[in-house]
């Protein structure tokens, strides 16, 4: 298999060398660093090129590397029912910069760009619809992002009295804030079932 995507991998890059910056094999997988300006173009020409045929897109998401220039990589995945394979892309963009939308190469990409960009705040250029999909309308900040608090910045809760829901700052207490990093299981004051046998087996 691992020749087959090496072939594959060497393929591409002979074809669209304008756009690969890189490509390697790992585990089975073939990934391939994308041009952010040339990423629509690659991906209809892995569409239509006749040795890829990637003519389904599986998923688009994208990791958050703060300390880096070039913050996130945005990853795509296709799957080729044809030629039995799955190719992954990554393109890396700063936080200021817009990634071009592939929707008009893959519609199915409509609610995935819209969901990138209501976790990590990515913008997607073209995209028709661009709109937060996943949290509250109002939200604010991007939840994926390695900086964004785990405990949010609002709390929301149905108010009996007003009978309504309602939208208030997240206040915690400092003990909430200290952790202890203790696993749960450590220092209970009973047995498991079958904890009895590793002590029986110690002696």
């Amino acid at each position: 298999m691992s020749d087959a995507l090496n072939e594959l991998g060497e393929h591409i890059e002979l074809k669209r060398p304008d756009c690969v910056l890189s490509w390697d094999v790992t585990g089975g997988e073939l990934t391939v660093d994308v041009a952010p300006a040339n990423i629509a173009g690659f991906v209809e020409f892995l569409k239509v090129d006749n040795t890829c045929k990637f003519s389904s897109l599986v998923d688009i998401t994208a990791v958050d590397y703060p300390g880096r220039a070039q913050r996130f990589d945005v990853v795509y995945h296709f799957l080729s029912m044809y030629q039995n394979h799955r190719i992954r892309l990554r393109v890396k963009t700063r936080e200021d910069e817009m990634v071009h939308s592939i929707m008009d190469v893959h519609p199915s990409a409509n609610w995935f760009e819209r969901e990138v960009f209501d976790m990590f705040g990515i913008i997607f250029k073209g995209h028709p619809d661009l709109r937060r999909i996943l949290t509250d309308y109002g939200f604010r900040g991007y939840p994926l992002r390695k900086d964004f608090p785990t405990t949010g910045y609002t709390e929301v809760r149905y108010d009996d009295v007003q009978k309504r829901v309602v939208y208030e700052p997240v206040s915690l207490v400092q003990e909430y804030r200290q952790f202890d990093f203790m696993s749960p299981w450590e220092g209970a004051e009973y047995i498991l079932p079958g904890d009895e046998k590793t002590k029986e087996e110690a002696k």
